[in-house]
């Protein structure tokens, strides 16, 4: 065919996919900003860094969180590969970091092994404010301990890290759904409850009966709500075992000090969780005057997920995770500046080749000297850049044009009041530390 007979198609410009963004400037200083605070906060109470990778094999998800789940189900990002295994885009860590602590015999490490990890999670929503597609987690996990201590300290830091990134007044609703061996009559009980309310429960619910009941005590659609006042309550099926846990959980949050509420209809909507489930509230007052309580974030714990990942033993462990874009959009979320965030001292100009040439060379000492220095490469004349300076509030500028490279100096300008110095170029670094 002629390339004149071939009709050429206009081309849309290319934008990112609905649900996911791109982060840059400011904003992605913002990010770093609160991953540096929580990190601190977490390395300071015992935890390790572990990255996992954003692609596993589907089954890690789905014999860890059940088929029935509305993550599973509705949520994850899963095809099959060209070599023809079923893959998934991580939809949440806790499973990724199971697989992890199995695979690479972390059992024979001393107990609890207790890890931080912090990355991008993919679920396939309906975008809206503060719930994307593409979003950041920072998660905390502790494995391998039953004791009563490791949901504290969980909670602990989860609530430290909140208060550090602005957050007052949290109150953590806390519940307990039973072990293996109590929960199967406790479901039987709530299968019972809402079997008789068929009339009233909404379409997803209908199937909630059939594959994951907890999740009609999740359930957030109007015509639900009002049915979990007088459903079974999962602490008056608790073993003797599991009561004498959630008590001690308990003492545990008023020694600290936290704020804490027993909440009979809370659960997690994933089959991993067992014992101990919680998530932290914020209360916000509305434009007339009536509270109305936001979750932030939750978590719990989840004795029996290595057995239904396949491992031979149960390994008991608790963990949490943080979106990071939902807690961004409150505006009590403080701006945090990350630790490669200092403001430039010194705008470094350059007039000329020679001098251009040079430049790069007297960079790398000011860097070596933790020196924060910020360059125009695209503008030529002093001017410009003098004016670029000002405009920035920098409060020195280093002029090095030919004659100074020719005599290995430079001009430092003090921007307000106008005076200037020639500094030897093996003495600069020197020279402006000792500058206020």
């Amino acid at each position: 065919m002629k390339g004149e007979d071939i009709k050429k198609e206009k081309k849309e410009a290319p934008q990112s996919l609905k649900g996911m963004f791109d982060i840059m400037g400011d904003q992605y200083y913002a990010y770093q900003g609160l991953f540096e605070k929580a990190q601190e906060i977490a390395v300071y109470y015992g935890f390790k860094p572990i990255e996992t990778p954003i692609l596993e094999r589907e089954d890690v998800f789905v014999s860890a969180m059940g088929e029935g789940t509305d993550v599973v189900d509705k949520e994850m990002y899963a095809f099959r590969s060209k070599g023809g295994e079923r893959l998934a885009l991580r939809p949440e860590y806790t499973s990724s970091v199971m697989r992890a602590y199995l695979e690479h015999g972390m059992q024979t490490l001393p107990q609890p092994v207790m890890l931080y990890s912090y990355g991008q999670v993919f679920r396939h929503e309906n975008p809206q404010k503060g719930r994307l597609r593409q979003f950041r987690q920072f998660n905390l996990e502790i494995l391998g301990t039953s004791k009563s201590i490791a949901d504290a300290l969980i909670i602990r830091t989860l609530t430290t890290i909140l208060e550090e990134f602005g957050f007052k007044d949290l109150i953590v609703d806390i519940n307990s759904i039973g072990d293996k061996e109590t929960r199967p009559l406790f479901v039987k009980d709530l299968i019972s409850y809402y079997k008789k309310h068929l009339d009233v429960l909404c379409k997803d619910c209908h199937e909630r009966i059939k594959s994951n009941p907890f999740r009609l005590l999740d359930c957030k659609q109007p015509q639900c709500q009002p049915l979990k006042d007088n459903a079974p309550s999962s602490l008056s099926y608790l073993s003797n075992d599991a009561k004498t846990h959630f008590k001690e959980v308990i003492q545990y949050l008023e020694e600290m000090g936290i704020q804490y509420r027993i909440n009979n209809s809370l659960v997690r909507g994933l089959d991993y969780y067992s014992r101990t489930v919680f998530e932290v509230i914020k209360v916000d007052v509305d434009e007339n005057g009536r509270e109305k309580e936001i979750t932030i974030t939750g978590g719990g714990r989840y004795d029996y997920l290595s057995k239904m990942m396949g491992a031979k033993k149960d390994v008991p462990s608790v963990g949490t995770g943080l979106g990071i874009e939902r807690i961004m959009m409150f505006p009590e979320c403080k701006t945090i500046a990350p630790r490669i965030m200092k403001a430039p001292k010194v705008y470094f100009i350059q007039l000329g080749f020679e001098a251009k040439l040079k430049s790069l060379c007297i960079m790398e000492t000011l860097r070596k000297n933790k020196i924060p220095v910020f360059q125009t490469l695209s503008k030529d004349s002093l001017s410009a850049q003098l004016a670029q300076a000002e405009k920035m509030e920098i409060p020195y500028c280093i002029i090095f044009g030919q004659k100074e490279a020719m005599d290995n100096t430079v001009i430092v300008r003090n921007m307000s009041v106008h005076s200037q110095d020639t500094v030897k170029i093996d003495a600069l670094s020197d020279y402006i530390k000792h500058l206020k």
